[in-house]
């Protein structure tokens, strides 16, 4: 497959997938979203572990960002210092989100979310497809997601930030199929991409799993734990990989 035609099949993915959440009706912020399982006040931190279980993005969060800092990467090294900056301070986005849940606080839940997602986005497309990439779209890239949860906030329409989430988990696997990957250990991404699905089957089942494990841990909890392992799986293949003796994409 000629390179050009791996580029087009990976634009029409993108655009494609942009054009089809766009095409929906207007998806409000519903008021329920608010109302997690979990309200316990433990130590005087309401809503205890919606909270504290932010700590493990501080925790990985920081230990990639650490390692990218201490040892940059070849061909996105700015791409994935944003990543797991963005990762890192989730924690503390979320962590105020959860201390008093509404609109006006979950704007700073989404917006670390958003870098972390255009620092994953682009660091890919940088590696599978062309290096020039990171320098060209990591700034505007940065700029769309936090203006998708502006945009959000102030016109109460989550598509084009439901989009901002959706992409770097198509692009993911798109590029690993129709590109030739540089580096070892490809596959740590997909066991990433698998723990933030399964992050999401758990936020949206938030009450029934509390009632499940007697009120041990709620959906979203666990969803948090789940959510925090895709960036330490991320963290352990750069930490991993090698450079692969293949063919350059013709």
């Amino acid at each position: 497959m000629k390179n050009y035609i791996r580029e087009s099949i990976l634009v029409l993915v993108i655009i494609a997938s942009f054009a089809t959440v766009m095409s929906f009706d207007v998806i409000s912020q519903d008021p329920c979203y608010h109302d997690f399982a979990d309200k316990r006040t433990i130590f005087d931190i309401p809503n205890f572990f919606d909270v504290t279980t932010n700590v493990f993005f501080a925790i990985f969060g920081f230990i990639g960002l650490y390692f990218c800092l201490r040892k940059k990467q070849n061909d996105a090294p700015w791409s994935w210092i944003i990543f797991f900056f963005g990762v890192a301070i989730v924690c503390f986005g979320s962590g105020y989100y959860h201390w008093n849940p509404n609109n006006d606080t979950l704007v700073w839940d989404r917006l670390p979310m958003t870098i972390g997602f255009m620092g994953l986005f682009i660091a890919i497309l940088s590696e599978y497809v062309n290096t020039k990439i990171e320098r060209l779209l990591l700034v505007p890239a940065i700029l769309l997601g936090l203006f998708s949860v502006i945009y959000w906030h102030y016109v109460d329409d989550l598509r084009f930030y439901l989009w901002i989430q959706l992409i770097p988990l198509l692009t993911i696997p798109v590029a690993m199929i129709v590109f030739k990957g540089k580096y070892t250990h490809q596959k740590y991404l997909i066991i990433a991409l698998m723990f933030y699905l399964l992050a999401k089957v758990t936020e949206t089942y938030d009450k029934e799993i509390f009632s499940f494990n007697f009120k041990l841990l709620s959906g979203h909890s666990l969803k948090h734990i789940l959510a925090s392992f895709g960036p330490l799986i991320i963290y352990l293949m750069l930490k991993k990989r090698k450079v692969r003796n293949i063919e350059p994409n013709p």
